[in-house]
C-alpha cells in the first residue's frame, strides 16, 4: 500500500496513465510503439525528420501539448540525417530504435514490477526497512530510490522520446528531463562537444538494445539534521569543527589521471550544480555533465531529485560506465565503448559510488567569510558522510570535549577507552576520490577547497582522500603541504583553525598570498626542515 502511495506522488511526472491501480499506455501510443518495434518497413521512420514527427504524434496521443524546445526537430534531423554515417543511421533505425520501442512497450509492466517488489528490499547496509520505491525525493527528506538498470533504460527511452510531462517540473525545482533541449542546442549553436555528448547517449542505447544490463542503481538524498533530535546525520556547528580532535585522514595527491578511472572503491566526487545533472541535457560539458554522458544512468535521477539545499547531497551507487572519452568542455569527444568491470554488491549495484555536492557559485571574497567556510565544510561533510554512522557522528558532536577518536580494527574508540566504542559499519575502507571541486566555472579558491575537503573527509571518518589536481598550477605544492601537515599530526580542529585564521586575514586584506604560502612561506624549498620537521 505504501508503495502505491509513492506511485501516486510521482505519477503526474510520468507519461503513463494510472487507472484503478493499473499503469498503462493509451492505445494509440501502444500502436505507435508496436509499429516502431517492427522496424522502418512497418513504421516508415527511417530519418531524423520522420523520427521527430513520430515523437510529436506520440506526445499528442498522450495529450501533452507543452511545446518542446524550438529547434528540437532540426536537431534530431541534423544528428540522424547529417552527422552520423548512413551505416550508423541504418543500424539506429533498423535495430536500436525498434529495441527502444519494445522497452517502452514494457515500461508500464516494468513500473508495476518495481512497485510490487520494492517493499521486499531491505539489505541496504544496516538500514533495513528503508523504502526504496520510485518517488520524489523531496528536499529535507532523506531517502533512497533503488531502480533496476532495465527500468532506468526505459526511463531514458522516455527522455529520448520527450514523453515526460514538463508543466510542473520547474515549479517543483526539478530539472528538465526530456532530450529536446539536448538536440535543440546541437542545432542552435553547433559544436563538436554537443554532437559527442549525444553520441555517448546513442551509444548507451546501442549497448542496452543488444544486451540489457541486469543490475540495480540506487539514488540517495543525504540531509544533515539541523534539529539534533532527528535520527539522521547531524549537522556540525562551527564549534564542532574548531574543537574536533579527529585525526586527519591519509591524503594522496595525483597530478595526472581522472577521478572516474580510480581503481579502488571510493566515493567519487561529482562537482555538482545544485540541480542534479547541471547542464547535462543542454549545453553544459564540464566535470558533472561529462560524468552524466559516460554514465548515462545518472540522468534518471534528474526525474525525481529536486535541487539540493545547503545541507544536502546526493549519492548514486551502481551507475555503469558505457563510454570512453577525451577532452573537456569544448574539446570533449566520445571515443568508443567502455566495458565497466567493477564488482557488484549484494544489491546488484556496481561498486561505483558517485557523490554530488554543489559548491558556492562565484563566491569571490565571501568564500573567506566564516559562515561560508562552514557552509562548504558542512556540504562536503554531508556528501562524505556514511548514514550508517549517524549515531557515531551524533556521539562525536554531543561530546563537549570531542575527545580523540582512534581507529582500532573497524571500530572508533573514544578517549582510548575500549569500553566507549562507536561502531562504524561496512564502509570503513571506502575513502574519497576528488579534485578541484567548485574551482572551475564556479570560481572557488583551489587551495582552500582542497583543505575543506580533507577536513570534511576526516570528520566523516573516511580513511583516505585521493586528490586529482588535473595539473592545476595553483596546487603544485599541495603534496608538500599535505605531507607537512600530516607529519605534524594535526587534528581536524588544528587545520580548521588555521584555515579560519588565514581566511580572516584574507577577508580583511591583511594578506593576499594563497593559503599554502601563508602556511609555509618557504615553499617550494629543498630545505628538509620544511618536509621533515
Amino acid at each position: 500500500m505504501e508503495q502505491r502511495e509513492d506511485l501516486k506522488s510521482i505519477i503526474s511526472y510520468l507519461p503513463v496513465v494510472l487507472r484503478s491501480s493499473t499503469l498503462f499506455w493509451p492505445s494509440a501510443v501502444v500502436e505507435a510503439f508496436k509499429a516502431l518495434s517492427k522496424g522502418p518497413q512497418h513504421s516508415n521512420v527511417d530519418s531524423g525528420q520522420l523520427l521527430f514527427l513520430a515523437i510529436s504524434d506520440i506526445r499528442n496521443s498522450l495529450s501533452d501539448h507543452t511545446p518542446l524546445a524550438s529547434s528540437a526537430a532540426d536537431g534530431f534531423s541534423l544528428f540522424f540525417d547529417d552527422l552520423i554515417s548512413r551505416a550508423e543511421a541504418n543500424k539506429w533505425f533498423g535495430e536500436i530504435l525498434p529495441a527502444l520501442a519494445d522497452v517502452l512497450l514494457r515500461f508500464p509492466s516494468l513500473l508495476e514490477a518495481h512497485y510490487n517488489s520494492s517493499d521486499s528490499v531491505n539489505c541496504l547496509g544496516s538500514r533495513d526497512g528503508l523504502k526504496t520505491s520510485l518517488r520524489l525525493l523531496k528536499s529535507q527528506e532523506p531517502g533512497i530510490v533503488l531502480l533496476s538498470q532495465e527500468l532506468i533504460g526505459a526511463l531514458l527511452a522516455c527522455s529520448f522520446f520527450c514523453l515526460f510531462p514538463n508543466s510542473s517540473r520547474g515549479a517543483n525545482d526539478l530539472q528538465v528531463i526530456n532530450f529536446d533541449h539536448l538536440f535543440s542546442s546541437l542545432y542552435d549553436n553547433y559544436n563538436e562537444k554537443q554532437e559527442n555528448k549525444i553520441k555517448c547517449i546513442i551509444h548507451y542505447f546501442e549497448r542496452i538494445s543488444s544486451s540489457m544490463p541486469a543490475g540495480n542503481v540506487s539514488f540517495e538524498r543525504k540531509v544533515l539534521a539541523v534539529d539534533q533530535t532527528l535520527d539522521y546525520i547531524p549537522s556540525p556547528e562551527a564549534e564542532a569543527w574548531s574543537k574536533s580532535v579527529v585525526s586527519l585522514c591519509q591524503f594522496e595527491v595525483c597530478s595526472s589521471g581522472l577521478i572516474e578511472d580510480h581503481s579502488t572503491e571510493a566515493l567519487e566526487v561529482d562537482f555538482a550544480n545544485k540541480y542534479f545533472g547541471g547542464g547535462a541535457l543542454s549545453r553544459g560539458c564540464v566535470q558533472e555533465e561529462i560524468r552524466f554522458m559516460i554514465n548515462p544512468e545518472l540522468i534518471a535521477g534528474m526525474l525525481f531529485l529536486p535541487c539540493m539545499a545547503d545541507n544536502e547531497a546526493i549519492e548514486v551507487v551502481g551507475a555503469e560506465r558505457f563510454s570512453k572519452y577525451t577532452g573537456y568542455a569544448s574539446s570533449f569527444r566520445f571515443c568508443g565503448d567502455f566495458l565497466d568491470k567493477k564488482d557488484t554488491d549484494i544489491m546488484g549495484r556496481r561498486k561505483t559510488r558517485i557523490i554530488a555536492i554543489d559548491a558556492l557559485v562565484n563566491p569571490g571574497k565571501r568564500q573567506f567569510l566564516h559562515e561560508f567556510l562552514v557552509r562548504e565544510a558542512n556540504k562536503a561533510f554531508c556528501g562524505f558522510s556514511d548514514p550508517c554512522k549517524s549515531q557515531s557522528y551524533q556521539k562525536l558532536f554531543k561530546d563537549d570535549h570531542l575527545l580523540e577518536v582512534q581507529l582500532d580494527q573497524g571500530y572508533k574508540c573514544v578517549d582510548g577507552n575500549s569500553d566507549n566504542v562507536l561502531f562504524v559499519g561496512s564502509q570503513d575502507e571506502v575513502g574519497i576520490v576528488t579534485g578541484n571541486w567548485g574551482c572551475g566555472a564556479f570560481g572557488g579558491d583551489p587551495e582552500l577547497k582542497a583543505m575543506i575537503q580533507w577536513l570534511a573527509a576526516s570528520q566523516a571518518l573516511r580513511p583516505f582522500v585521493v586528490y586529482y589536481t588535473f595539473g592545476l598550477e595553483a596546487l603544485q605544492t599541495l603534496d608538500q603541504v599535505a605531507r607537512w601537515i600530516t607529519s605534524h599530526r594535526w587534528s581536524v580542529g588544528d587545520l580548521w583553525n588555521m584555515v579560519v585564521e588565514y581566511s580572516s586575514q584574507r577577508s580583511k586584506r591583511e594578506t593576499r598570498v594563497g593559503f599554502f604560502n601563508w602556511l609555509l612561506p618557504l615553499l617550494p624549498s629543498d630545505d628538509p626542515m620544511i618536509l621533515d620537521p
